[in-house]
């Protein structure tokens, strides 16, 4: 069969996409690649609420079911390697776009901040031990302005033992049909704008490596 692209991604590839609002970037990748067999989109809320919030989530989810794609919700993303699915799987691709701890504080205050970092934090924790030996990566897609930029997303990686591969531009218009969702309050189902972003990658390469070298 031939192998169809988008991006970064391949048909070819297992992914793991996270934290999903109306499911329309895992539903671009799946148009992409003709088929979603090769995929598993999650979100942190129930498809019941997330039916309500969005719009677009119940006939996004429909076509994806159709597709062929694996979709679970009530994943936590500090937790997903406890997931009865998930535990013994690993992935080539685990994808996070424009993760969000919520609005409970402005976005340019310490307490804020920490909170983004934790989320963070938390899903480079569990995703570092889901990637395939050979290849495997994490994406990471947010602003890089700020106050988003103090985050310091490569940092947070660093911390986790993770090797920063590359940043690059993150544009909405890469993925045809994908609307990013505010996902909170009100006006959950409203866009934000993008604006400057860009996809870090990184990969946990390191510790295999670090494994064959030391080993007897």
């Amino acid at each position: 069969m031939e192998e169809k692209r988008i991006m970064h991604y391949r048909s070819s590839h297992r992914i793991l996409i996270v934290g999903e609002g109306d499911f329309s970037f895992s539903l671009s990748l799946a148009r992409a690649f003709g088929s979603a067999v090769n995929m598993v989109a999650t979100s942190l809320d129930d498809r019941e609420s997330l039916v309500l919030q969005y719009g677009s989530a119940s006939s996004n989810l429909r076509e994806l079911e159709v597709l062929g794609c694996t979709i679970f919700h009530n994943v936590d993303v500090h937790n997903m390697t406890q997931h009865h699915y998930l535990n013994n799987k690993s992935f080539n691709r685990i994808i996070f776009n424009f993760p969000h701890a919520g609005f409970d504080y402005r976005e340019s205050t310490d307490i804020q901040i920490m909170l983004h970092k934790r989320l963070v934090s938390g899903f480079l924790k569990s995703a570092k031990y889901m990637l395939s030996i050979f290849g495997g990566e994490i994406h990471v897609s947010h602003k890089t302005t700020y106050p988003f930029s103090t985050w310091d997303i490569k940092g947070l990686a660093e911390n986790e033992r993770l090797i920063f591969i590359e940043e690059v531009d993150f544009l909405q218009s890469y993925y045809p049909g994908y609307s990013n969702k505010r996902g909170s309050g009100s006006q959950c189902d409203q866009s934000f704008p993008i604006r400057k972003s860009s996809t870090f990658k990184f990969s946990s390469r390191s510790s295999f490596e670090d494994f064959f070298v030391e080993s007897p």
